[in-house]
C-alpha cells in the first residue's frame, strides 16, 4: 500500500476517538454496525440546522438553500458510486427501509411461478424483503449456500439456480459476518443473461473500497452512510430507466419522477447534509494520499477520481488491519475464525472478522472487552442465515471485530492482549 497514508492525522479528524474509559482511550472495533464521523460531518449537520433548516420546495431563502444542499448530496453520492446521474440516487431512513420499499414496488412484476435468488451469506435486510414478496406473489425463493470451510459462495450453484424463471437476484457485496467480498460483477452478468434484475447490498463494502455501479452493471445497489463515516441515512442507487417505470408506493402530491417518487415524505435533511460532508471527507483522502492510484481510473477526474483513489488507499490499508486481527486471534487456543484467513487472499475479504471461542459465550467475551474499553459486537448482527448455517445461532452467535481506516495496528495488539488476559 502507499506508505504516505497517515493514520494518526486521519484520527485527528474524528472527535469520538478521543473518548476514554477509566482513563484509557476506547477502541472502536464495532465499525460494521456503524462508524464514527469526522468533525466536518458534525459541522455540516449543525450548519444545516442553523442556516438552511426548511422543508422542500418553498419560495423563500432557507428552503432554496436547503434544496441546494440536498441536490449537491445527490450529486456527491452519484460521484461516489460513479452513477450516470444524480437522479439515480434515492435517500431514505436506512438500507432496510429502502430495500423493503423497492421490493414492494418490484413485487408488482412478480407472478406465481417466478423465482428469486438469495444467499445464506447475506444480511437479513437483503433476504426477508424478498421472502415476503415471494410469499405475497406465489414466487419461489432459491437459496445459494456457502462453503463453511472456505467462507465463499457456491458460485457453481449460483450459476445453476439462475434461469429463465429468475426475476430477481439479491446479493451482498461483502458479508457483514464473515467479511467475504463476493464476485458481484459476475453474478450481475448471470442475472442479466436471463433477463433478471440484480439487487446489491453494498452496506458492508462501502467503507472499504471504491464502488462503480456502471462497471458492475447492477440494477439496484444500496448502502448506508452511517457505515461510511456519515450519519444515519440510507442510500439507494437505481438505474434511471428502472426508476422511471417502476411504480412507487407514495402519496399523491409527491413527484412522479425519480428520485422524488421514492423519497417518501420529508427526508432527514440535516442527515443528508452530513452525507455530503462524509463523501467530501472520503474525497479528501484521495486528494491527500491517492496519487499513486490515479492511473487505475482512466477517464475520471475531479471528485470522482478522488473518491476512487481515496477508497483504494483505504482498501490497501484494510490488508494491514485484516492481517493484524487474524494474527492476534490465531494465537488463542480454542478460537475458531469464521472467515478467510489466507494472507494471500486478503483481497477477498474486508477487516470484519468473526470468531467463536470454545467454552466461552460471545456475549461474555464482548462484555469483558467492553469493560476494557474495546468495543466489539456479539450475536448474529442480523446475518441470521450465516449463524444458522454455521450452527452457532443457538450458542449466542459469534464475536465480531470490525476495523476501518482510523483503527491502528497498536489497537489491534491491545485487543489481542485483552483477549489473552481472558485465558
Amino acid at each position: 500500500m502507499t506508505m504516505s497514508f497517515d493514520v494518526d492525522a486521519v484520527r485527528a479528524s474524528f472527535p469520538a476517538l478521543t473518548q476514554t474509559l477509566d482513563g484509557r482511550p476506547v477502541v472502536f472495533l464495532d465499525n460494521p454496525g456503524g462508524t464514527q464521523v469526522p468533525q466536518s460531518v458534525v459541522d455540516a449537520m449543525v450548519g444545516y440546522l442553523i442556516n438552511h433548516n426548511a422543508n422542500h420546495g418553498g419560495a423563500f431563502a432557507t428552503s432554496q438553500r436547503s434544496d441546494a444542499v440536498l441536490h449537491e448530496a445527490h450529486v456527491a453520492i452519484a460521484d461516489m458510486l460513479n452513477a450516470a446521474s444524480p437522479d439515480e440516487i434515492v435517500f431514505g431512513a436506512n438500507m432496510t427501509t429502502l430495500t423493503l420499499s423497492v421490493s414492494r414496488a418490484l413485487a408488482r412484476q412478480i407472478d406465481e411461478g417466478d423465482e428469486i435468488v438469495v444467499t445464506r451469506m447475506d444480511h437479513d435486510a437483503n433476504i426477508s424483503p424478498w421472502l415476503l414478496i415471494a410469499e405475497d406473489r406465489g414466487a419461489t425463493v432459491r437459496w445459494v449456500d456457502f462453503d463453511v470451510e472456505d467462507y465463499t459462495l457456491d458460485m457453481d450453484a449460483m450459476h445453476d439456480l439462475i434461469n429463465e424463471r429468475t426475476k430477481i437476484v439479491a446479493i451482498g457485496y461483502a458479508s457483514n459476518a464473515t467479511g467475504t467480498v463476493h464476485d458481484v460483477a459476475t453474478i450481475v452478468k448471470w442475472a442479466h443473461d436471463v433477463g433478471a434484475l440484480a439487487f446489491v447490498d453494498a452496506v458492508q463494502y462501502a467503507p472499504h473500497g471504491p464502488i462503480d455501479v456502471q462497471a458492475l452493471g447492477s440494477d439496484f445497489l444500496v448502502c448506508s452512510a452511517y457505515k461510511f463515516y456519515g450519519p444515519h441515512v440510507g442510500v439507494l442507487h437505481g438505474r434511471q430507466d428502472l426508476l422511471e417505470v417502476l411504480r412507487a408506493y407514495k402519496v399523491r402530491p409527491a413527484p412522479d419522477e425519480p428520485p422524488g417518487k421514492f423519497e417518501t415524505g420529508t427526508l432527514n435533511h440535516e442527515g443528508i447534509a452530513g452525507v455530503l460532508a462524509a463523501v467530501e471527507y472520503l474525497a479528501s483522502i484521495g486528494e491527500q494520499y491517492g496519487g499513486a492510484y490515479v492511473d487505475r481510473f482512466p477517464g475520471l477526474n475531479g471528485r470522482r477520481l478522488q473518491l476512487k483513489t481515496g477508497l483504494t488507499v483505504l482498501r490497501e490499508y484494510d490488508h494491514v488491519l485484516s492481517s493484524a486481527i487474524l494474527g492476534e486471534l490465531e494465537q488463542l487456543p480454542g478460537v475458531h475464525i469464521h472467515g478467510i484467513v489466507d494472507r494471500g487472499r486478503l483481497d477477498e475479504r474486508v477487516p470484519t472478522v468473526s470468531f467463536t471461542w470454545e467454552g466461552r459465550h460471545p456475549l461474555d467475551i464482548a462484555t469483558a472487552l467492553g469493560h476494557d474499553g474495546i468495543f466489539v459486537w456479539d450475536g448474529n448482527y442480523y446475518a441470521l442465515a450465516v449463524t444458522e448455517r454455521l450452527g452457532v445461532e443457538s450458542q449466542g452467535g459469534m464475536v465480531r471485530i470490525g476495523a476501518v481506516h482510523y483503527n491502528t495496528v497498536d489497537e489491534i495488539h491491545r485487543l489481542g492482549a485483552a483477549l489473552r488476559n481472558l485465558i
